[in-house]
């Protein structure tokens, strides 16, 4: 047996050393990376959870809140924080890991960071890969948090079975900029921080425009939260569950759409270096009648 389906043994009976492993090969494109993906049998019906919004919306301290809530009740949780990308490593700042340090122990919990590494759309390129290596884990629920990078952020509709928006009072001005965007994904609305002055009549807002939208079986909740005092967060997991129960997963064609469109770019690139192509065409620009779209045909 090769060392890469023992470690997909080792990852599916519950290893955790294998689980982290498994990922990093997944996403740096290690040797036995495809084999992985091919070969790993993943539950479907694990709810993966994208928590999505603006930045300071306070989505790693509503994450912190329902992590514990779903421990105490014995569940376990994989949680994927994309982190915005070092400059210097391409790396990942590991800034949501940080922030969620009181979970590190917990045997219940296993947090992974990933760099964006220049996603614009608040996901890194391989997060749906990893996704699925979780997947083979057997948690009881995967949770996804985006950086906050506003409307391209609606990709992870692309990715989660559930996705919650978290918003803020504040938001209140940007409603409208919003409408057309982000505010299309939402299963759920949370807005957080609503003791601050101004919540009620944004919340109100809120539910103005999920009642424009068209009738269908799922009624969005909107949940007035504030994550720091725990407030809300029983009722944004009842929303999940109830989602998830109801099997209403509209976007799943969307779902294996966007993930075939990326892998298929993804293999097409493949042997495709920055470098290698300056070098070329460094050399092509000898030649006065350069052209650069001539160029690229010729390189088909």
């Amino acid at each position: 047996m090769s060392t890469i389906q023992t470690l997909i043994q080792q990852l599916q009976k519950g290893d955790k050393k294998a689980l982290a492993r498994c990922i990093t090969i997944v996403e740096n494109e290690l040797e036995g990376y495809e084999e992985i993906l091919t070969s790993i049998k993943f539950d479907l019906n694990i709810p993966v959870v994208g928590i999505t919004g603006p930045p300071g919306a306070g989505k790693s301290t509503l994450i912190n809140a329902v992590i514990k809530k779903l421990t105490d009740e014995k569940k376990s949780v994989g949680v994927i924080a994309i982190d915005p990308t070092s400059p210097f490593n391409y790396g990942s700042l590991l800034g949501d890991r940080l922030r969620m340090a009181e979970h590190f122990t917990n045997e219940k919990v296993f947090i992974r960071s990933l760099a964006t590494r220049g996603s614009l759309g608040g996901l890194s390129a391989k997060t749906i890969e990893i996704v699925d290596v979780m997947r083979a884990f057997a948690f009881d629920y995967i949770i996804v948090e985006t950086v906050g990078v506003g409307q391209s952020e609606v990709e992870v509709v692309g990715l989660a079975d559930t996705t919650v928006l978290v918003l803020v009072p504040e938001s209140g001005d940007d409603v409208q900029a919003l409408k057309s965007g982000i505010m299309e994904i939402a299963d759920v609305f949370v807005v957080n921080k609503s003791d601050r002055d101004g919540a009620n009549t944004f919340i109100k807002n809120i539910v103005q425009l999920v009642h424009s939208k068209e009738a269908s079986s799922w009624n969005i909740p909107v949940i007035k939260g504030i994550a720091t005092k725990g407030e809300g967060v029983d009722e944004l997991v009842e929303a999940i569950d109830k989602h998830n129960k109801v099997g209403i997963n509209t976007k799943r064609s969307y779902l294996l759409a966007e993930k075939a469109y990326r892998l298929i770019q993804n293999n097409k690139m493949k042997g495709v270096s920055k470098i290698d192509l300056k070098s070329q065409i460094e050399e092509a620009l000898k030649k006065k009648d350069f052209n650069l779209y001539r160029f690229v045909k010729g390189l088909n």
